[in-house]
Order: C-alpha cells, then structure tokens, then sequence
C-alpha cells in the first residue's frame, strides 16, 4: 500500500513539473480564454455529443513531439506539445512550422481502465490535419487522410495486458503545396491567406464498447408527416441479430418510441403537435438509441434530434424564397472563419467556442455561413441549441481557375488529377456524413470563389443526392452554373443585385468587410487591410447601417439571404465585427442588432 501511495505521489509531481513547463509560445495577441488553459485539463468535454456514451477517456494534454524530414523515424523526442492544439499555434507550447517537407511526431503513453477489461477499445480523433499513422505499441493501427474530419479505431488488440500503453501518431502536410482540402491555410500567410495548421487540432479520446456496438446514427425528420426516420450502423457482421430501439424525449417525458430489427430504417410517428425547430425557438428532441445483440442490450448512446425542414418555393412575386418549415425566411449572418489568434483552428475552451455564436444571436442574426472550414461536432451542437441556422462550406484546396463573377460561366472549367479529384470527393462525403444529423445545417456549399472548382453540375448532383435535406448553394461567388438551389454573389463592400436567377433563389453569399484597426489587438500591427477602413467605432456602424438599408431595399428586388464579412478580424484581416482576439466588439451592438433584425423578419408575414 505505502509503494502505491508512493508511486501515485510520484505521478503526480512529474505531471505538476511538466504542465509548469507548458506556456503559450510567440508573443502574438490572445484571448481571454487563453489564460484559464490547465495542461491537465484540456477540454475536458464530451467531444461528440450527438453520439455520446458515459464511459470514455481523454487523451489532451501534453505529448512528446519531433520534427523530422520526411520518412525518417525519430530517434528522440524535442520537447513537449499540448494537445489538441495545431503546432504552429500559441497554445501548442510550440509555434514551430512544419512545411511539406516534414513529418510532425506526437508520442504519448496511457493506461486502459481495469472496469474496461473484456471491452472493445476505440481510438478516437476529432480531426488531425492531414495525413496521420497510427501505431498502439510499436503496433500499426490505422492511416487516415482528411483534415476537417473523425475517424475511429479499434485498437485492443494491440494493447498490453498490464500497465502503460505507447500511443505514437505520424502527421504529413503538405498545405499549399498539395491539392487536399485546406481553407485558407498556405505555407506562406498573407491578406486572407491564413497560417498552415498542422496535427492534432481536435481532442484524442478512448472509448470502451462491447463486441456488438453502435458504430453510426443518422436521423432525418418530415415535419410534413410528422415523423423521424432513424438509421443506425452497427459493427455486427450479422445484422438479423440485432434489435435497436429508439425512444424520443420532450425533457423527461417520453413522447414516441421506434424500433427495427435487421438494419432498417426506424419511422417513428411523432406526435400531432410536434414542436418545430427555428432560430427563434431551438426545440430539440432528446433520444436514446438502445442495441440488443443475442438477447440482452450491448451498447446504448445518448442523441438529440429536431423536426426542421429545408425548401424554396416560389413567391407571389415569382421570386424564389428560402423557407424553414414551410415559411420564408430571409437568412442573415456573417461570414464566420472560425480562426483563433492563440489556438489557430482549435478554440482554446469550449465557453470560447461557444462564444462567437452568441455573440452572433446578440446582433440579431439568424444564420452563419462556416467559411471554408468545418468545426468540432460541440460547435455545431451548440448552433442546434442557440438556434443558428449554418451554411457548410466545403474546405477549398487545389488550384484557382479563370474567375467569371456576375453570368453563366463561359470558360474552361478546372481540371484535377485522379489523385486531386478522389481526395475532394473523399472528403466532402466524411463532412457531409459526419455533419448530417445536426439539424443546424441548412445550406451545403461544395465550391467558394472557384477555388478549386471542378465539374460543377456533377459535384453539385452528388451533393444533393447524397443529402437530399439540404439545399446546394453549388458555387459562393464562383463561377456559376444553372444547377442546385441558389445562386450566390459576391460584391464588395456595399450590396448590390448584378445578376439574377428566376429559377433559384438568389443571394448575396458575401459583402462589406467595413475595418478598424484597433491597436493592441492586431495580429501584425503595421501591416493589415479592409475592404474599406475607419478609424472609429460610430464611423464602422454607420457604415454598417447603411449597407444594411441598401440590403433591406434589394429584398423585394431579389435576394433571400445575405452573409456579411465577417465575425471577427482574423490575422491581417481587420473587418470583424468583433475583434481577432474577442475582446472588443467594434460595433454599436444595439443599433446593428436592430437592423439587423428588420432584415431577418423582413420575410414574415
């Protein structure tokens, strides 16, 4: 006993000594948020909450890293990383670059609860960018290609039967220099190219199942029907054995039951008065999703799910509108690149992650438009609580063709290798599944600005065949083509209507970009840019305020939504609305919030 006591004091003070070691590296501008950061204690909450089991074990906080040259093994380790923060950002420890030409290294030792024997365990990342190999004990254990997206792995049959277990993790990114998806990252940052975020950037967690588990659900709702259809995927190679239940929550009260045997597809009759969700009343259905292997319940998953719709129609005025639940509804937000100065791609705490889209809620917004970047699954749960309807954009990455902004695209469009094209496609479908449950999501955007733009007409088919819940915005201010749900412009600073689609519902996918530079809060304080700059507070919302006239004005004349650029400064971008480090709103928040909901009611009838 006093050996163990000894020990466990032991851990302890080599854990206190290695956290005091961590600090944020640079000197660049932070959040608040970036001061309650504990090394042991590295968002500690469940990262999937539209999947979520009791049992589980993070794995944040700090590991060994190297890096090397690419396909050479580490003989040693440099130093210390803190996951789940990218290496180049602050919040890393870190702050190094590690270029196409490199491998990042992550190595860190865990222990497999002694109530988990006899169990199933799954490795679990919520995103590491972009390439990683994986090994449990000198083990390999699975390679994963994609950025923005999880993956799983099943890795007891690697673990030792007693003590400490070897997790090592391999990550190549080739940013730039490589066709993958990859937002604004570049290898050399600039304007509204933004640093290169590489590794883990997404909580490492471990997770016990029994042989017999849930691997995926996927709800879908007809508020027309008033049902809910639910399809879960197990790790049964015998699905006739199986038996899922599902049962729906109004709070605590149970309101519709569902169950299927053989993997089909549960309908469940929802009750006459179902409650609907909108930005303004966020209702959620809770669920808990029961599996029965071989007589007796092996896995059980807590959800949430919402009965919403996604339409157009076709106005008295014969111009098309976008309708939630069969009203229209006008769909303002802003541009929200969900960049940190301290974190890069990752929120330094789950209140900072949340934070943004309050904030968006506060100036009276309905809708964010998630810029060529997609979040953690706590993010988007979030957007379904608060009420926050989300247009998902797909990462950009490849190369930019000829650019035709205001007709039919008349031009040569881009041509991808096999390699360029298999690695978009990939990818876009794990962010589509991955993504699908979340009632928040209205808007799938496949291409920006034709970066990367390819096969227009196909890609923007797939998209919608493979979600047919969503409209497809095919192309936000890039080249456009008489497919999908809308037609998206882009015109700075101030809006303007340039061109129409009387088949589709036109919008202003981006516009205004007003900037202020504020002084001790700018990433690079002698080099920065706005599409038009002030030099206060009121001249930034008059500004704001007459765009938003204009805008309210081009309504009857055309447009169903608006996105205004942008939530917050980012790097050398100074048009936030808030500032890159969150602590200055540069705006009259109660001015801009009336405006701007005249705009989002300006539908309603």
């Amino acid at each position: 006993m006093k050996k163990s006591i000894l020990a466990a004091c032991v851990v302890a003070l080599l854990s206190t000594a290695a956290s005091a070691q961590w600090k944020p590296a640079g000197d660049k501008i932070k959040t608040e948020w970036a001061e309650e950061i504990n090394p042991e204690n590295v968002l500690p909450e469940y990262p999937r909450p539209i999947m979520e089991r009791n049992d589980w074990k993070n794995l944040n906080g700090l590991w060994e890293y190297a890096i090397i040259e690419k396909g050479k093994t580490p003989t040693s380790f440099e130093g210390q990383i803190l996951v789940p923060f990218a290496v180049e950002s602050s919040l890393s420890g870190v702050g190094k670059t590690v270029g196409p030409n490199n491998e990042l290294w992550y190595q860190r030792t865990f222990d497999v609860p002694g109530a988990w024997k006899g169990k199933r365990v799954m490795l679990n990342f919520g995103a590491v960018d972009w390439k990683a190999d994986v090994w449990v004990n000198d083990i390999k254990v699975g390679q994963h290609t994609g950025g923005f997206t999880p993956f799983s792995l099943d890795i007891t049959p690697a673990l030792n039967a007693k003590g400490d277990n070897k997790l090592v993790v391999k990550v190549w990114d080739p940013t730039s220099d490589g066709p993958q998806p990859r937002g604004k990252q570049v290898t050399k940052p600039e304007g509204i190219w933004y640093t290169a975020v590489t590794g883990i950037w997404q909580t490492v967690w471990l997770e016990p199942v029994e042989e017999c588990h849930i691997t995926d659900i996927r709800t879908a709702s007809d508020i027309d029907r008033k049902k809910l259809m639910v399809d879960v995927a197990t790790s049964s190679v015998n699905p006739s054995s199986e038996f899922v239940e599902v049962k729906v929550f109004d709070g605590k009260q149970l309101v519709a039951v569902g169950k299927g045997l053989n993997g089909q597809t549960i309908d469940i009759q929802m009750p006459e008065d179902a409650k609907l969700w909108n930005p303004d009343s966020p209702f959620l259905y809770s669920m808990e999703v029961a599996l029965t292997c071989g007589g007796k319940v092996t896995d059980k998953v807590n959800s949430y799910t919402a009965m919403r719709k996604y339409s157009t129609r076709q106005d008295e005025n014969g111009i098309v509108r976008l309708q939630l639940n069969n009203k229209d509804v006008f769909q303002f937000g802003p541009l929200d690149q969900g960049w940190w100065p301290d974190g890069l791609y990752t929120a330094p705490t789950d209140e900072a992650l949340v934070y943004d889209i309050q904030k968006t809620k506060d100036f009276g917004y309905n809708m964010i438009r998630k810029h060529v970047k997609v979040e953690p699954a706590r993010w988007y749960t979030h957007c379904d609580k608060l009420g926050i309807i989300v247009w998902q954009d797909m990462p950009s990455g490849d190369k930019e063709p000829e650019w035709q902004m205001y007709n039919y695209f008349t031009g040569n469009e881009l041509k991808r290798t096999e390699e360029s094209e298999a690695c978009y496609r990939k990818e876009w479908k794990e962010i589509m599944d991955y993504l699908y449950n979340y009632p928040c999501i209205g808007v799938w955007v496949p291409f920006n600005e034709r970066w990367g733009q390819f096969k227009t007409e196909e890609i923007t088919a797939w998209t919608k065949k493979h979600d047919p819940s969503r409209l497809v915005n095919p192309a936000s201010g890039g080249n456009h083509f008489q497919c999908g749900d809308i037609l998206d412009l882009h015109h700075y600073p101030n809006p303007t209507l340039k061109f129409y689609d009387a088949g589709r519902a036109t919008v202003l996918g981006e516009y205004g970009g007003i900037g202020l530079a504020l002084e001790g809060h700018l990433w690079e304080p002698n080099h920065n840019w706005g599409y038009v700059k002030f030099n206060s507070s009121k001249e930034v919302t008059d500004e704001y305020v007459k765009y938003a006239n204009q805008l309210y004005q081009l309504i009857p004349r055309g447009y169903s939504a608006a996105v205004y650029t942008q939530t917050t400064d980012v790097e050398m971008e100074v048009n936030g609305l808030m500032t890159y480090d969150r602590k200055v709103i540069k705006i009259d928040e109660p001015k801009i919030k009336e405006v701007n909901t005249k705009i989002c009611n300006s539908l309603n009838k």
